[in-house]
C-alpha cells in the first residue's frame, strides 16, 4: 500500500490527517476534494458549478500525478450541501467526466468551510 500527499502543483495541501490518495491492489482512492484555492487554501468564490469544476480539477491533478486520468475512475461520490444543486453539479460533472461514466452516488451532507460540493473517487490502474 502506498500513501501520497502532494505539496506542489495546483493541489491544495491537506488540511487534516489524511493522504491525498492511497493506492492498494491496483486501486487508487482519492480523498474528498472541495474547491479550495492552492495558494490561500480557502474555498473559491462561486456557485456549485464553479465549485464542481474546481473540485474535479483538483481530483484530475491528483490522478495526473499518479499517471492516471478521469477515464480511469471507476467510482465517484459527489457530496452536495444542498441536493437542490444536483442539476447544476451534474451539468458540469457530465461535461468534464468522460463517458462511459463511473458508478456514482450523490448524498446530501454537511461540508467543511461552507463548501457546496465535495468529490472523492476511486480509480483503477488496470483499465
Amino acid at each position: 500500500m502506498q500513501h501520497y500527499t502532494f505539496a506542489d502543483s495546483d493541489i491544495p495541501q491537506a488540511y487534516g490527517a489524511y493522504s491525498h490518495a492511497v493506492e492498494a491492489g491496483g486501486f487508487v482512492f482519492v480523498s474528498g476534494q472541495i474547491a479550495r484555492d492552492r495558494a490561500s487554501g480557502t474555498l473559491i468564490d462561486g456557485d456549485v458549478a464553479a465549485q464542481t469544476r474546481r473540485s474535479l480539477e483538483i481530483v484530475q491533478r491528483i490522478l495526473g500525478e499518479l499517471g492516471l486520468g478521469l477515464g480511469d475512475v471507476v467510482r465517484a461520490t459527489v457530496y452536495l450541501a444542498d441536493i437542490g444543486d444536483f442539476a447544476a453539479m451534474n451539468a458540469v460533472y457530465s461535461s468534464v467526466m468522460p463517458a462511459p461514466y463511473p458508478a456514482r452516488s450523490t448524498p446530501q451532507v454537511s461540508l467543511p468551510f461552507g463548501a457546496r460540493v465535495g468529490i472523492e473517487v476511486t480509480a483503477y490502474r488496470g483499465r
